[in-house]
């Protein structure tokens, strides 16, 4: 039996799309191989988001070559495999195969392919393609990704998703529901749904509110997240069921990329600083205690000092409690790469630096007001050092807890007992709530 070694990079999309991978080879023989130089096939699987992740992989790729052996086959897969096709064949020549996230299906035919000897790629889109028939292989725990829509209809300028994951299209609901079921059989109590813009999920009949509901629904499942939202995809209807189910936990992760309107306006985001700040009302007014990240961007095209501190004051306007943050990345193929008075290295990167600042006091204040209250805490894994284990609360902050291995998968309601700014330690104050 042949060995496959996946290595991934980038968002949970691709995560998930790794355990699909899995699946797929799984079912055409393939053993599972925790280590490079096991394995007869080596993938990495990519992320084309900014260059410095390209640049990550073709670095990694070089390393694994020295892995491989006659007759191994190693192969870059997902989205910087879509976006760079067979020229990424030329541009690292122990490369033998490049696949595109639509064509998976494919993906034991192409490795036998290469390791016969040929070079081979697939980058073709298929917008019906939800591989609906192909049972991930998840690392087994209390936690999972559940792709539920795949492809992106917004044309944002800076993105390259659109161009790498092809068209928006939603999985039906039932078969969605049917995976989590399976899932929560298993032991699985939390799911996260996954897709581009999530919550303008439609399959013709229903929409992501109904979603929401279903899978806050099926027995076993105890907490229900989703990733990543569009602003102005928070319909009244999926406000309500956001409300309305008790699954569904008090977290929304709801990117913003600027608080400038002018900036918006070029990243052609579909509101305003006005109307996003509606959103962050609606979801404060309906989802007490719910809390709030996003994503920024500094240093688009074109963005004035004037409009940067715009983004600053949204900070504490919105009072996020997390962000992402990263500096603008032209990414060959968008339309920002087209705009005028691109932002020099050095200021965007200087620009950074003060909003992480801004961003990480906001959060270091509204974190240690938060010590001493008492929240359930799902645990879900050892945490990487000092022997405790790492569990999230439903407000999606991260609790370090004393607790044996065998504690993962169980409910506690603990006190937060201190933070270290983004992580906090915590003490059990109730007996197990639950092990599921």
């Amino acid at each position: 039996m042949k060995r496959v070694y996946i290595e991934t990079y980038g968002c949970q999309m691709n995560v998930a799309d790794s355990e699909l991978m899995f699946g797929l080879l799984g079912g055409a023989g393939y053993a599972r191989a925790d280590d490079p130089a096991e394995a007869d096939v080596m993938l990495v699987n990519t992320c084309a988001v900014r260059d410095n992740a390209e640049q990550r992989v073709i670095g990694r790729m070089g390393e694994l070559q020295r892995h491989k052996r006659p007759g191994d086959v190693l192969g870059v897969v997902g989205c910087m495999a879509q976006r760079l096709g067979p020229a990424l064949l030329e541009r690292v020549p122990r490369v033998d195969l490049v696949v595109g996230p639509d064509a998976y299906r494919n993906l034991a035919d192409l490795i036998g392919l290469a390791g016969a000897g040929r070079r081979v790629s697939d980058t073709s889109f298929r917008d019906w393609e939800h591989y609906e028939d192909v049972p991930p292989v998840r690392e087994p725990g209390p936690t999972a990704f559940v792709t539920v829509q795949r492809g992106c209809d917004y044309r944002c300028t800076f993105c390259i998703v659109p161009y790498t994951r092809g068209a928006e299209r939603s999985r039906r609901l039932a078969d969605v529901v049917r995976e989590v079921a399976e899932l929560a059989a298993s032991g699985t109590s939390e799911v996260t749904l996954l897709g581009q813009t999530v919550n303008s999920y439609h399959d013709g009949t229903h929409d992501f509110a109904d979603l929401l509901r279903a899978v806050g629904a099926v027995g076993g499942i105890r907490r229900v997240r989703f990733t990543s939202p569009y602003p102005t995809e928070f319909t009244l209807r999926v406000v309500e069921a956001m409300e309305a189910t008790a699954a569904v936990c008090e977290h929304v992760h709801l990117p913003v990329q600027s608080g400038s309107d002018a900036v918006l306006r070029r990243m052609l985001r579909r509101y305003t600083r006005r109307a996003y700040l509606e959103v962050v009302a609606r979801l404060r007014a309906a989802i007490p205690g719910v809390t709030l990240s996003t994503d920024i961007i500094v240093g688009f095209p074109g963005e004035t000092e004037a409009q940067f501190e715009e983004t600053l004051s949204l900070i504490a306007e919105a009072d996020f409690d997390d962000a992402y943050t990263f500096k603008y990345s032209a990414r060959e193929g968008t339309p920002a790469v087209r705009l005028h008075d691109h932002v020099p290295d050095g200021v965007a990167a200087e620009r950074l630096d003060r909003l992480i600042e801004v961003v990480r006091a906001n959060a270091r204040r509204k974190n240690a007001g938060r010590v001493g209250q008492v929240h359930e805490v799902l645990v879900e894994r050892p945490a990487r050092r000092g022997g405790l284990m790492l569990g999230r609360t439903r407000t999606n902050h991260l609790v370090l807890l004393d607790l044996p291995p065998s504690a993962a998968g169980e409910y506690h309601r603990c006190r937060l007992t201190g933070t270290t700014g983004s992580t906090f330690t915590g003490a059990v104050v109730t007996p197990t709530l639950a092990v599921l």
